[in-house]
């Protein structure tokens, strides 16, 4: 569930909650604030390690060579070649150019702060850190990871082995967040031949990624296990919703976990389903350059999953943004819907990704349908969302050919 730099502003990186964001998880449209009961995990860990300028280039020193300058950093789009006095408190991203040697190189310096979600200890974002560092070159066409390493209590960086708090060092790729194309979209904007070329080409992505298979049914069932109960997924969202939300009740939110972990049942002998997935492939998490050649972002939980995971964080973008348009799965967004299911299975060739979507369908619209994240949405969407939620859980197989059924 952590989200992407690209397209957000300087801001949009910060891992709240486990979540790389300001404050505003998946959401083009969220509030710039974070609700106040969430506000007091932020307050109660605000003595953080802030990265000074000689502290950086003595790290990059360590890493790229004795010669190594540091010519400007700062939160991504607000970079400054100002002195050594410059400071930014870690929790942020930070884009750093120096110059090493003869060659001038761009990074990105990620970190975690603590958060409700899975994250309130030092070990649970120590442990996020040293996965993105192991995880991000095993996938095609993600951004690699140059190095891991910590902040001291002296607020100097260094390896692990003086640690309190970890980073992940990831290289700079050029790109335009893949968001950038549904908000057009939603807007009016013109549908173009393009349109349909990037989600095939999406689509087909993941039926390439998918392809790698694991045996490991305790993996499997440990994946479907985690969906439910991880400070991320299903569980951490009911939790973060308020008592009572306009008709969201904690009744409805029980009925949404309860219905989940009958599916969990369903489908823990389905080991065999296994694959290599990104984990949390959504809009923010694509960076595209010319035509429809792009770049992935943040791949989170774990190396291998459920293939519909991957298939419905994506798909349920496009129904988003057509509900917030339309009040239902409508125009350039019902085509899109429609061709990335059909990509993804003619590529794939697994049908049976519709019979194991539905819970992860529920992650997600848990996800979109959230005050926490979408302070701004409407409550007729919402609602629809939880219709959707509710009637996908329902029937035993997915069809994309009933979206709108399903939400009304």
């Amino acid at each position: 569930m952590r989200h992407s730099r690209a397209g957000k502003g300087p801001e949009a990186r910060t891992k709240v909650l486990g979540i790389e964001i300001s404050c505003s998880f998946y959401a083009p449209l969220a509030s710039a604030s974070c609700p106040a009961y969430l506000e007091y995990d932020l307050r109660s860990h605000a003595l953080m390690p802030v990265l000074r300028k000689r502290a950086l280039e003595r790290y990059l020193r360590t890493r790229f060579g004795p010669r190594t300058m540091v010519r400007s950093y700062g939160p991504i789009g607000k970079e400054s070649s100002h002195g050594s006095s410059k400071q930014y408190g870690y929790g942020s991203p930070v884009k750093v150019t120096f110059q090493a040697g003869r060659r001038r190189r761009s990074a990105v310096i990620e970190t975690m702060k603590p958060g409700p979600f899975g994250h309130e200890h030092a070990a649970d974002r120590a442990q996020a850190m040293l996965w993105d560092y192991d995880s991000y070159g095993k996938l095609p066409r993600h951004v690699k990871a140059l190095d891991v390493g910590a902040f001291t209590g002296a607020q100097e960086l260094m390896s692990v082995a003086e640690a309190e708090e970890y980073f992940v060092l990831t290289e700079w790729v050029e790109g335009g967040s893949y968001h950038r194309d549904l908000e057009r979209l939603a807007k009016g904007g013109a549908f173009r031949a393009l349109d349909r070329r990037r989600t095939v080409a999406l689509a087909r992505y993941l039926a390439q990624i998918h392809a790698r298979k694991r045996r490991d049914p305790a993996l499997y069932r440990r994946r479907l296990r985690e969906l439910i109960g991880h400070g991320e997924c299903i569980m951490g969202l009911t939790d973060s919703y308020p008592k009572r939300f306009g008709f969201i009740t904690e009744d409805l939110l029980r009925a949404i976990e309860d219905a989940c972990n009958r599916w969990r049942w369903r489908l823990r002998d389905k080991a065999s389903r296994l694959s290599q997935v990104h984990g949390d492939f959504h809009p923010y998490n694509v960076l595209f350059r010319t035509g429809a050649d792009f770049s992935v972002l943040d791949r989170s939980r774990g190396e291998w999953g459920e293939p519909a995971d991957d298939v419905t964080a994506m798909s349920m973008n496009y129904l988003l943004n057509s509900l917030i348009r339309w009040g239902r799965l409508h125009g350039p967004f019902e085509v899109l819907f429609r061709l990335f299911w059909d990509s993804y299975v003619d590529a794939s060739r697994d049908k049976e990704v519709m019979v194991t979507a539905a819970p992860f369908f529920a992650f997600r619209g848990l996800v979109v349908a959230s005050p926490v994240w979408y302070p701004t949405l409407s409550m007729e969407v919402r609602r629809r969302l939880f219709r959707f939620m509710e009637n996908v859980l329902d029937v035993p197989r997915f069809d994309p050919s009933r979206v709108n059924e399903y939400c009304s």
